[in-house]
């Protein structure tokens, strides 16, 4: 059985996972998992898929990048599917799929992973080294503090008997939002 497994980063990115889902359905897959979540949050549907999987099946993705967030963590995903005698197959590898089904496939999708993960790694370190340049040369500010700017709404719902909980589910914000905002109040 043919297993799909597609995932975006985040909710807007709706014209992806449709893409991801039309090639895995064109693919064959027969049972599909579909999650919009980043690589690092919790990804119940690749657990999903990966409990759900049977010896003999294999786990389709159309990209490694939607499958893996590190090396580390794609060895690890295949060391499952092998346990199980899963194969995974990536459609779009450089333009060919490949598949984990044979030595030649684990060891071209080790060594891509290995280099996706340094090619990340480099780019990481470069928007980095920006940001202090741009900091240096007073350019950068960062992200504006989203909370913060709600800080008016904060006093007056104080102000008018709510507590931090309450105010928090109001505006949308963190409880410790609330107290950070009212504490600053308090020193300046």
């Amino acid at each position: 059985m043919l297993v799909g497994y597609c995932r975006t980063s985040t909710a807007e990115q709706v014209a992806g996972l449709e893409a991801q889902d039309r090639d895995l359905r064109a693919t064959g897959c027969t049972k599909l998992f579909s999650e919009q979540v980043s690589s690092v949050s919790e990804r119940a549907q690749l657990v999903a898929a990966l409990d759900f999987v049977r010896e003999g099946d294999s786990l389709v993705v159309t990209r490694l990048d939607r499958l893996a967030r590190s090396t580390a963590d794609l060895l690890s995903i295949i060391a499952i599917l092998e346990r199980k005698g899963v194969a995974l197959r990536i459609l779009d590898f450089g333009g060919d799929a490949v598949d984990t089904g044979s030595p030649s496939g684990r060891l071209i999708v080790t060594m891509f992973g290995a280099v996706a993960q340094f090619e990340r790694e480099l780019l990481l370190q470069r928007q980095r080294e920006g940001i202090e340049k741009a900091k240096r040369e007073g350019k950068y500010r960062g992200r504006a503090p989203t909370a913060r700017r709600r800080g008016r709404e904060v006093h007056q719902l104080h102000a008018s008997g709510l507590g931090a909980s309450e105010i928090a589910g109001r505006l949308r914000i963190s409880r410790s939002s609330v107290y950070r905002i009212l504490a600053d109040a308090k020193t300046a």
